[in-house]
């Protein structure tokens, strides 16, 4: 198995929505494990960063999209894929640091900290409202409170490739990853604002490759051209 990581720095406070809130206590809830530890789900990223990549070849009018696309492809899978269809990449959970979640598991099971100690310590809840332009006041009814992950955490998320990949395949992905500028809910209100990296573990020295791919990406495309 050959293994990449994905680093995520959160750069403002993000939510990572599951759909669901507490009654009485908030409309919006992240999505955590069974710990309190906020984390991203490796198929709602793995859609992020396809979107990124398709946003990118749907301006390649010049560049030989459809070159691009089967590659996408071959990286991300297509819809209803098929064993000789199937995604060449497999992406995990987005999670915090192993070691501290380990440290955090064994307090919990000691009973030293209980879940929502360690959820509380790594969110916060925000609130916001709707404003009558004419009269300044909040409409009725439009209070909302949501959580959101505080910034500057970092998580990261396995990316698993059954062989190696290619240059050009991870030229594309690192493309995609640097493109990757906001997440989770209310990413187009201000929040989920990210700095994503991709890192090579070859030896487990964890090297970041983004640059030198994108780099190699601009080099396929004029030979592509």
């Amino acid at each position: 198995m050959i293994i990449y990581q994905l680093k995520i720095k959160l750069l403002s406070d993000t939510t990572f929505g599951r759909g669901d809130g507490i009654a009485g206590l908030i409309d919006q809830e992240v999505e955590h494990d069974s710990c309190g530890f906020p984390y991203l789900r490796g198929r709602t990223l793995k859609g992020l960063l396809r979107e990124e990549c398709d946003n990118l070849i749907a301006v390649l009018q010049n560049d030989s999209p459809a070159y691009w696309e089967n590659l996408a492809c071959t990286l991300f899978g297509t819809p209803g894929s098929t064993l000789g269809t199937i995604a060449a990449m497999h992406v995990g959970d987005a999670c915090l640091p192993d070691d501290l979640r380990e440290a955090v598991a064994w307090q919990i099971q000691d009973k030293t900290l209980t879940k929502e100690d360690v959820l509380e310590s790594l969110t916060t809840i925000r609130r916001q409202t709707a404003i009558d332009s004419q009269t300044g006041t909040a409409y009725q009814g439009s209070l909302r409170s949501f959580r959101v992950v505080i910034r500057q955490l970092e998580f990261k998320a396995d990316l698993l490739f059954e062989t190696q990949p290619s240059d050009k395949m991870l030229s594309i992905l690192a493309v995609g990853v640097l493109a990757l500028r906001r997440l989770g809910s209310g990413r187009n209100r201000g929040r989920g604002y990210v700095r994503c990296t991709l890192h090579n573990l070859h030896n487990n020295v964890g090297q970041e490759i983004t640059q030198d791919y994108v780099s190699l990406f601009s080099k396929v495309r004029k030979a592509v051209t």
